[in-house]
């Protein structure tokens, strides 16, 4: 008689871990972090910048929604002329983003299933604002006060005190991330103490 073979342990769902923060706040930087650390990553603002270009039919709703010169000559996404038109209509950069999320998502979801550690991020700075957070098994926020996170984009991007300010006015206030979220990094100090204090909250994950 031959013994049927028993059936293979059903594999356990990957848990997913929002990680977040503010312009400034370093959260790109304790992303790579992780990465290095051998955690796979899902950087939502670089594949969003893929996927517009990407999806044939995403270009077409956006040009539907932003006219013909949302994309330049060469077919390319134009961030520039996209960026001036929404970033003093509310109610347009709203349209843009219920089409672009869900293509990140779709994007994410096949991204994750194709993972194979037991904890995978995703980094992104609007986790909060968009409820990210109830679909992750824990949320991690990367944060610093506001006049070091004014002068590294300054330094970084080249923009002025007024400019920083106004993106800053316009995200989540940091004390009410600070809230929601289940571990925080306080990024004011240097890279040393960003790594040091990375790693702390990567071994109580892994503990998890």
């Amino acid at each position: 008689m031959i013994e049927e073979e028993p059936e293979p342990e059903p594999r356990e769902k990957t848990k997913i871990i929002g990680i977040t923060g503010g312009i400034g706040s370093g959260k790109s930087t304790v992303s790579k972090y992780i990465e290095e650390a051998g955690f796979p990553v899902y950087f939502s603002d670089i594949r969003a910048k893929t996927i517009v270009n990407d999806d044939p039919q995403l270009q077409q709703q956006i040009k539907e929604l932003l006219g013909e010169k949302s994309y330049d000559e060469s077919g390319f996404y134009d961030r520039k002329y996209v960026g001036d038109l929404v970033f003093e209509d509310e109610e347009l950069l709203l349209k843009l983003n219920s089409l672009i999320h869900p293509a990140v998502k779709v994007d994410f979801e096949k991204w994750v299933s194709e993972q194979t550690t037991a904890f995978v991020f995703k980094e992104t700075a609007i986790l909060f604002e968009l409820k990210l957070n109830e679909t992750c098994f824990k949320s991690v926020l990367v944060t610093a006060d506001d006049n070091c996170r004014l002068k590294r984009v300054m330094d970084r991007d080249n923009k002025t005190y007024r400019e920083v300010e106004t993106i800053m006015l316009r995200q989540m206030p940091e004390k009410d991330k600070v809230k929601l979220a289940d571990y925080v990094i306080y990024n004011n100090e240097g890279l040393e103490e960003l790594k040091e204090e990375t790693y702390k909250v990567l071994d109580e994950i892994k503990a998890l």
